[in-house]
């Protein structure tokens, strides 16, 4: 008759995010995994003449290396979601660190191209998808207030690694020969371990498996902002890493020296590393985070039509000011990305979201770069190779703000209350509310007696209320949940309204 055990799949009141104390380990570790999962594909390239040279293979042999590293980062994400909801972020992490090690390692010891594509491709690119993955379902899970401005720093790992991992390579190839640099940066990518280590989950007493678990929830599809989400990155990616991929060769074929050349990309780099923190703590300003789907919209387009602006350019000047201004929105792109993503789907159901949207993302990456390469090849012509990549670009922000606009805030039953909680997802609210549920359904499924399902509906009812008075506290209005506002205390049945926008 008392309070549910615990061991029979009851849960205690959900935690609420810390939005600090341990949090900051975890976004530093989330900072270093971003960093090598997204600069280390782009990294190894410094070996590729060598590896041409031993193996008497062409650029583009070599160049599949990159290529399969990230193709696994983005194709293998809902395999990532499904093992995280299986057996939770931090032992996926330590798994994935071991793989990426082990991929870099064993590639040290190959003798041609194929055995490269299976170790320093397959292996390690598999390693970092399941270190990247969770570092940002814990990330997610240790903010909601600051979360903008941790995953604005959290992606500042991507340039500040790229700008250490390349020169890196280059020193360690010069002294140690390709092989000694695969063993050595295999050994730093054990450093994804220590990552995955300090990723504890928040204290509270877990759930027991039901049956029928959802390993990868495909619910999410009925969620419209999400379809808007998912559509808008599809042509974003199509064109966002055309521009930084031909951009040395461009200014090549202008007459630009080698190394002013490659110096263009540390433009880009260092304006980034700047641009991802600025953009992540505007992003967390009251009155802009429930508009950042917007803010969202406008850095796309900021960004084609920075590349549009700067097809003419043809002069080092020139595209010097196309690298400041191309590093500025490529760095608010980078910092709002997954945020708005969270704040669509909410925290519960962000692991199987990001898993699908990297498996969509996955073909984009495998169309758009190597489209605009043979284009090059065929045209000769720079130009409309940046025209393209940058209208692709712009149409991706205009479906995104129109679509949001048209689809999700006039399609609403009614406009949210006054005083509404910013609309970050994954509430303590909703997770106490989905709590009753599950309450409610593992009772029914052991055949519990009345009584104790009864009771353990009142306390997970009692806990949900208290968030609620919580957070009306704070800034009060009706609770936000994921999907609809839902009938509680001062808010009225009438009240309820579909919480698609973002």
């Amino acid at each position: 008759m008392g309070r549910p055990d615990p061991e029979e799949g009851q849960l205690p009141a959900p935690v609420k995010p810390p939005d600090g104390g341990w949090g900051w380990i975890v976004l530093l570790g989330c900072f270093v995994i971003t960093g090598f999962s997204y600069a280390f594909p782009k990294a190894v390239s410094v070996y590729f003449k060598e590896l041409m040279k031993d193996f008497h293979v062409g650029y583009s042999d070599t160049a599949w290396i990159s290529s399969i590293m990230l193709a696994m980062l983005y194709g293998t994400g809902p395999v990532c979601s499904i093992m995280v909801n299986q057996f939770g972020c931090r032992p996926v992490m330590l798994i994935g660190g071991l793989l990426a090690s082990a991929g870099m390692i064993l590639a040290s010891f190959t003798t041609n191209i194929i055995e490269l594509y299976l170790t320093a491709g397959v292996l390690t690119g598999l390693g970092m998808a399941l270190n990247f993955q969770p570092s940002l379902i814990m990330l997610g899970t240790y903010f909601d207030k600051r979360r903008p401005l941790a995953n604005g720093l959290a992606a500042a790992g991507s340039p500040v690694f790229l700008s250490s991992l390349s020169p890196l390579g280059q020193v360690l190839l010069e002294k140690f020969g390709w092989r000694g640099g695969f063993l050595i940066m295999g050994g730093l990518l054990l450093n994804c371990c220590t990552c995955g280590a300090v990723m504890r989950p928040l204290d509270m007493a877990k759930k027991k498996p039901k049956k029928g678990k959802k390993l990868l929830d495909f619910s999410i599809f009925s969620n419209r902002g999400f379809i808007i989400y998912t559509i808008s990155k599809f042509i974003l990616v199509l064109g966002l890493f055309v521009p930084p991929i031909l951009l040395v060769n461009y200014a090549k074929d202008t007459g630009v020296p080698d190394t002013e050349a490659a110096f263009l990309l540390s433009i880009i780099g260092f304006i980034d590393i700047f641009a991802r923190p600025a953009c992540g703590m505007v992003a967390g300003l009251k009155w802009v985070r429930p508009h950042v789907a917007y803010l969202f919209s406008f850095s796309m387009l900021f960004n084609g039509l920075t590349d549009i602006c700067s097809a003419r350019a043809s002069n080092y000047t020139g595209l010097v000011i196309f690298c400041v201004f191309f590093g500025i929105s490529y760095g608010m792109v980078g910092a709002l990305q997954f945020e708005v993503l969270m704040a669509i789907v909410g925290s519960q159901k962000f692991s199987s979201a990001i898993g699908l949207v990297l498996l969509i993302e996955a073909f984009a990456v495998l169309i758009g770069p190597p489209s605009a390469g043979r284009l090059v090849d065929a045209l000769k012509n720079y130009e409309v190779i940046f025209y393209l990549a940058g209208s692709e670009v712009v149409l991706s922000a205009l479906f995104l703000g129109v679509a949001s606009y048209c689809c999700l805030n006039r399609g609403k039953k009614e406009p949210l209350p006054e005083n509404n909680p910013s609309a970050g997802g994954g509430s303590d609210t909703e997770e106490a509310e989905s709590d009753v549920q599950e309450a409610e359904e593992h009772s029914s499924d052991n055949h519990q007696p009345a009584h104790s399902t009864d009771n353990a509906v009142v306390v997970a009812n009692e806990e949900a209320n208290h968030v609620a008075e919580e957070q009306r506290g704070e800034g009060g209005g009706c609770p936000a949940g994921d999907g609809e506002v839902l009938a509680r205390d001062g808010c009225n049945a009438d009240q309820m309204v579909e919480r698609d926008s973002f």
